[in-house]
């Protein structure tokens, strides 16, 4: 009976956490498909592919982001358009409202079209062959073994994954993103008490449902803790990248910081600090806490503040 009770209360606790990511999908609507064409009279909400093509003739109201394949925009972009390995093009008379990102593809804007926020262009031969060719790598692997500080290497791979996450998280939310972290700002300590609070009771849960894998039950609540845990984590590292970013763009004068371009700063600035010996571990250690009080106080950014009684 004890058992029984033991496995419901953390079934429970498993679908409160899963259930703080509904609402990032009850609230938009998502066209993820290999080839996505946007009719001229057609309005979709956010469009996403991996390798495949993308035509947009007529509205996205928010976000357009592919990984590989093509980005073809005649028509208009709400939010951001953002390609990983793709190929992007502005025919004349198309209009981006947000930030254009190119990463590790091709960029072309035909005269007349038009882009409202930042462009980020990194070529496919800037990042690879600054990286390995003539720069960074090369220097850091002709230095003998013991010289090479792994931890080094380590984290300029996580910053690059987390570049990509950065992108695209920031490119579909930017609008939880940006009420997340004005819930940081507003209520910094209940924020960091209920991260430190939340990441307890998940850790319990891990512990206690990698025990129940032994009866088998317990490998797919364990498998669901850590899918919900990632999420979380994710997400609320991106929030804290545009608090610090926006902190930073603003104190030097900026006054219109587009969600991707104030996210980029701050994962620049984060991923420095990381480097700092010791003060960088704690660095870490208070960014985990805190972005997991954001995400759970804010309901992925979907409320300013879930526990504030109406």
């Amino acid at each position: 009976m004890t058992q029984k009770k033991n496995l419901a209360s953390l079934t429970v606790l498993t679908l409160l956490t899963l259930g703080t990511i509904a609402p990032l999908s009850a609230q938009k609507s998502f066209t993820v498909q290999k080839d996505i064409t946007v009719a001229a009279g057609e309005v979709q909400d956010n469009v996403i592919t991996f390798g495949g093509n993308v035509v947009v003739e007529g509205r996205v109201k928010e976000s357009v982001v592919t990984f590989g394949g093509t980005i073809l925009i005649s028509g208009e972009v709400g939010d951001a358009v953002v390609g990983i390995g793709s190929r992007i093009t502005l025919k004349p008379g198309a209009i981006v409202n947000g930030d254009v990102v190119s990463l590790g593809g091709i960029l072309e804007k035909e005269p007349g079209c038009i882009i409202r926020g930042d462009t980020v262009y990194f070529k496919p031969s800037e990042i690879g062959g600054r990286l390995f060719k003539g720069g960074l790598f090369k220097g850091i692997f002709a230095l003998p073994l013991p010289l090479i500080p792994i931890f080094f290497i380590i984290r300029l791979i996580g910053a690059f994954l987390m570049l990509l996450v950065t992108l695209v998280v920031a490119g579909l939310f930017p609008r939880q993103i940006v009420r997340a972290s004005g819930e940081v700002r507003a209520s910094f300590w209940p924020v960091f008490g209920t991260g430190l609070l939340a990441i307890v009771i998940f850790a319990g849960a891990v512990i206690f449902s990698a025990l129940l894998c032994f009866v088998l039950i317990g490998i797919p609540i364990l498998i669901a803790l850590i899918w919900a845990g990632l999420a979380i984590k994710l997400f609320g590292r991106v929030v804290l990248f545009f608090f610090f970013g926006e902190s930073l763009l603003k104190a030097f004068g900026a006054k219109n910081v587009s969600a991707i371009g104030a996210s980029l700063t701050g994962l620049v600035l984060v991923s420095l600090i990381g480097f700092i010996p010791f003060f960088g571990f704690l660095f870490a250690l208070v960014l985990n806490i805190l972005g997991w009080g954001v995400v759970i106080r804010t309901k992925f950014g979907t409320k300013e503040n879930w526990f504030r009684k109406k």
